[in-house]
């Protein structure tokens, strides 16, 4: 007894440690919780007291292959033992090789006469930016510089991405931005926003931050047309959506439109930092238009055609499909069970939420499903947020939302209890 109780004790020390280190020398830029992770295998991640939780975050989308997966730790440890990076001066062949997948996989069954290229960064936010200097080069010569984007859109954090965004909470404390930026209520608003200086429409097809809410797919097909007919260019920010969230290698594809941009990040390299920008717009930037020491080194692009083909074989043989199929149900049989907490299940793929009828219920779904160890995330005001890996088996699903139940009827109990 008394061996159990000193390492319980050296366990609350090590994350107590980590805390202190953080607070005396980490910007305070994030609300952590009380918890500090040390392993993971799979959908399953271990704090420092030895307790293991479901992962249906995946680190905010990240972590696609899920922790400690075999193949991408194969590559990871092959380019860490040759080349990590050396610089965009220089040819980088698994750079080169990941371009060709991305657009290979993004053209098969469509109209493969379109040329398209890839830029690399280090995240989406970076992607983002590119879309954007991409788009301003493309409209100087008759003058169009103007970017349209939706209400509780998100697309980074840098000056310019964060003015993109269509949130005021995120704009606070940082004014003044760049110009060019306009906001448009919902898609049937954009066409009132175009003027004779528009040159391009920014969209998430799901909103990440946004309440996880996937844009209509005939609305978003009309405004495509529109967009064509006027020669304004439609940039799709697959940051979160993309890399096969959705089911498809990109969620553009499910929407059945080919956007003149598409930016994507977040599941692309399976944890190593990555960013990158694909366009058909192959002829706009000249070298010096734009770059990025990091972006696009070997262990990253390695990193990178390890989750390509990880998931392109997953698509393949159904198995993601299968996956995608089986979470939905958990969440629409908790919608049926918890009518007073949800009202539905909203998103696309494996980037899916609840809809709680109010803020206050999404804040108690929070804590509750943190104290019975799974992790979920808040999207907008009112939606948990689901992103598990997209390697995720049935057996960490039906782990994942038997301890996700015991924390709803846990909450539910202590409602009526305050009746």
């Amino acid at each position: 007894m008394a061996k159990c109780s000193a390492q319980q004790t050296s366990k609350t020390e090590e994350l107590d440690h980590i805390k202190a280190l953080d607070q005396a020398y980490v910007l305070p830029t994030y609300a952590r919780a009380d918890i500090a992770f040390i392993k993971g295998q799979g959908a399953r991640v271990q704090d420092t007291q030895g307790k293991d939780y479901i992962d249906f975050g995946s680190g905010i989308g990240v972590s696609s292959l899920g922790h400690n997966h075999k193949a991408l730790q194969k590559a990871i440890k092959k380019s860490a033992k040759t080349l990590i990076h050396t610089s965009n001066l220089y040819y980088i062949k698994p750079q080169a090789k990941l371009a060709k997948r991305l657009v290979k996989y993004y053209q098969n069954g469509s109209d493969e006469t379109t040329k398209w290229r890839v830029f690399f960064g280090n995240s989406g936010a970076e992607a983002n930016e590119c879309a954007i200097k991409i788009a301003r080069k493309f409209g100087q010569e008759d003058g169009r510089y103007k970017i349209i984007t939706l209400d509780s859109s998100f697309h980074g954090r840098t000056i310019a991405t964060l003015k993109a965004t269509g949130q005021d909470k995120f704009h606070k404390h940082f004014a003044p931005f760049p110009d060019g930026f306009v906001r448009a209520k919902d898609l049937s608003d954009i066409p009132n926003k175009i003027d004779s200086h528009t040159i391009a429409v920014l969209l998430e097809l799901v909103q990440g931050e946004g309440g996880i809410n996937a844009l209509d797919i005939q609305q978003v097909q009309h405004l495509a047309k529109l967009l064509k007919e006027q020669n304004i260019l439609l940039m799709i920010d697959e940051v979160q959506s993309g890399i096969y969230r959705s089911g498809e290698i990109f969620a553009s594809k499910i929407y059945g439109i080919q956007p003149d941009v598409i930016t994507m990040a977040k599941g692309l390299a399976g944890g190593v930092p990555i960013g990158a920008c694909m366009t058909r717009l192959i002829d706009v930037f000249a070298p010096g238009d734009h770059g990025s020491t990091f972006g696009g080194n070997f262990l990253s692009t390695n990193a990178g055609l390890c989750v390509l083909k990880t998931l392109e074989k997953m698509r393949k043989n159904t198995t993601l499909a299968t996956t995608i199929q089986y979470f939905h149900a958990k969440l629409d049989s908790l919608v049926k069970s918890y009518p007073k907490l949800f009202i539905k299940r909203v998103g696309l793929g494996l980037m899916c939420g609840l809809q709680t009828h109010n803020a206050e219920i999404l804040t108690q779904c929070l804590d509750a499903c943190l104290k019975h160890r799974v992790l979920v995330l808040r999207s907008g005001g009112n939606v948990l947020r689901f992103l598990p890996p997209l390697t995720i088996t049935q057996e960490e699903i039906d782990e994942g939302f038997a301890r996700f139940t015991c924390a709803m009827k846990e909450l539910s109990a202590h409602k009526k209890s305050r009746i």
